[in-house]
């Protein structure tokens, strides 16, 4: 797939991919008729609601395809938080008061969620990683009990990169308590490839926009047999696991940025691997690595800047035309350091240091060379 070496939108080099992607050629192509002439309601009878009930489950069919399940087992969201919130509340509501465990590295939308679930009562576990995020699977074992309802562990961390063993800790899982359920956010991890039944998991979420698809759209992988309660209550929607009006464009939507996606992992790869190389090669006792590159996504480059704050080096950046994050683009503007590198073992000041630069479907290897001559001179600029 032809795109630009730089992507020129907002007039940026785009290295915040974890955070949101630019829409793939065609995806908005193949929505736009579920705005305009087949705008109907998929959940009625008529001729125009039965064109959106068609295209919606022909995406959901496509869905399931990229996930290795069957398409009843595909539930549509509002996006990864929701389908985060449905995978950890539901089978904890649906087992009475069950129990939650899952990592401290995890995204806002697994923790408060079992947060959440303690304010009422279910009993919750978080368990630590080590020094470069990644969680033990025995350790996550251990904490499961007779009573523990889900198990939630990412597949890929969206600040670090980092990859946790989920087919490890479902199968430890599982020997633990065959009943528990486990869960996993693969939201960063889709170029990557996933596959339910090859992680071992009960539960998996995705979101359009991290691949190219759009935002605001989201699927929850339900295993067949798997009971949860649904968060939100309505007319019984998705099987009765999601009310409300479906959002077909956005369904269609995803499903076109998952076959350019899955069409595009060869080359995306390559190209991302060699741009992300040249970037950490030129920044050479500059900056250093927080996880080493075989535990992490092709896609992030992760780095701290040993003097230099992270707030002022994005000022510099952006100033030059490089748009790049500090953690989670849903903690932007926070003061506190991030969640995920405290558990880490780092330091407030010494998480102040840290970048995440991104690279995704528009990155061709030359962006690796010119983000890291910007990053340089914004370095001799602090300075």
């Amino acid at each position: 797939m032809s795109s630009p070496p730089w992507d020129h939108r907002g007039g940026m080099l785009y290295l915040d991919h974890a955070a949101t992607t630019p829409m793939r050629p065609g995806v908005w192509e193949a929505m736009a008729p579920y705005a305009a002439d087949a705008f109907g309601n998929p959940s009625g009878s008529h001729g125009v609601s039965r064109r959106a009930k068609n295209a919606l489950e022909e995406a959901r069919e496509r869905v399931a395809a990229h996930l290795g399940c069957a398409p009843a087992e595909v539930v549509f969201c509002g996006g990864g938080t929701e389908a985060d919130n449905l995978a950890v509340k539901g089978p904890a509501v649906a087992a009475g008061r069950g129990g939650v465990v899952t990592v401290a590295t995890e995204h806002e939308a697994v923790l408060e969620s079992a947060r959440f679930l303690r304010r009422l009562g279910h009993p919750v576990t978080i368990v630590g990683v080590d020094r470069f995020g990644r969680v033990d699977p025995d350790e996550v074992a251990a904490a499961v009990g007779p009573d523990t309802a889900v198990v939630s562990v990412m597949a890929a961390n969206n600040e670090t990169g980092t990859l946790q063993p989920v087919a490890e800790v479902a199968a430890a899982v599982k020997a633990a308590n065959p009943k528990t359920v486990v869960h996993t956010d693969a939201v960063q991890a889709f170029m990557a490839g996933v596959d339910v039944d090859e992680l071992g998991v009960d539960l998996l979420t995705l979101a359009a926009h991290k691949f190219g698809g759009p935002k605001g759209v989201g699927v929850l992988y339900v295993r067949r047999g798997v009971q949860i309660e649904p968060v939100l209550h309505g007319g019984g929607q998705e099987m009765g696991r999601r009310s409300g009006t479906v959002n077909v464009a956005g369904a269609v939507g995803m499903a076109a940025a998952m076959d350019a996606a899955a069409a595009d992992r060869e080359r995306f790869a390559a190209d991302v691997a060699e741009a992300r190389r040249r970037f950490e090669v030129a920044l050479v006792g500059k900056a250093e690595r927080t996880v080493p590159v075989d535990h992490t996504l092709v896609q992030h480059s992760h780095l701290r800047f040993t003097g230099v704050r992270n707030d002022t080096l994005l000022i510099r950046l952006d100033r030059r035309g490089v748009a790049a994050a500090a953690g989670s683009a849903c903690q932007s503007g926070a003061t506190t350091p991030s969640h995920v590198l405290v558990a880490m073992g780092y330091g407030p000041d010494e998480a102040r240091e840290c970048v995440r630069f991104t690279f995704g479907w528009t990155t061709r290897p030359e962006d690796g060379d010119v983000a890291a001559g910007i990053v340089l001179d914004a370095l001799e600029a602090n300075r």
